[in-house]
């Protein structure tokens, strides 16, 4: 009963799409009708005010490390299945017809609250080719590749298959944005 009540909170914290609510109190907009439609961080730049950006981007990443720390001291057990549950809510939100975001911040908070080092890496891993490329998708794409990649070689244990699935996960979710930087159309962030 405990994993289930568990996977239930878990997804339902995902689930919280703060760039659609946030775009709706204070810009009285529809976040999926600017810009890619999509209801993350990046989209929310897009709409021309950066507090409602760096706030998606914030509270994303915090609507995953509170249930996940929680989960780390009380049942430690259940540690990657309440963070799968956090991703798939913030990717298939009940909120909105299962349409949500592409899962990045969320997946930073989760990151961090499993292993400090690799969360660290996945932002240095980001930003740096961000700096070079200037496109948030291929920053996350690039970065979410690394982390199972680091996991096999540089840790001991075995989970690096849920890191292999949350990049398969993340690599789904940047599909149009993939085929767009295959025929150079993808549009370049700005993130200052």
């Amino acid at each position: 009963m405990t994993l289930l009540i568990t996977i239930i909170v878990c997804y339902l914290m995902g689930s919280i799409p703060f760039g659609f609510i946030l775009t709706k109190i204070f810009l009285k907009k529809d976040i999926r009708n600017i810009g890619s439609g999509n209801i993350g961080a990046t989209n929310a730049l897009r709409t021309g005010k950066k507090i409602i950006g760096y706030s998606t981007l914030s509270l994303d990443i915090l609507k995953a490390i509170l249930p996940i720390l929680l989960i780390k001291f009380y049942f430690p057990e259940y540690i990657y299945v309440s963070s799968l549950s956090v991703f798939l809510g913030h990717l298939f939100p009940i909120w909105l017809s299962f349409k949500g975001g592409k899962g990045v911040a969320t997946y930073v908070g989760i990151l961090f609250c499993l292993n400090f080092t690799i969360g660290i890496i996945f932002t240095l891993t980001w930003f740096l080719i961000f700096l070079i490329f200037k496109f948030s998708s291929l920053s996350s794409l690039i970065a979410s590749l690394i982390i199972p990649i680091y996991q096999f070689y540089y840790i001991d244990d075995q989970n690096y298959y849920f890191y292999i699935i949350m990049f398969i996960l993340i690599f789904f979710t940047h599909r149009e944005n993939i085929k767009r930087l295959i025929n150079k159309t993808e549009s370049k962030t700005k993130i200052y």
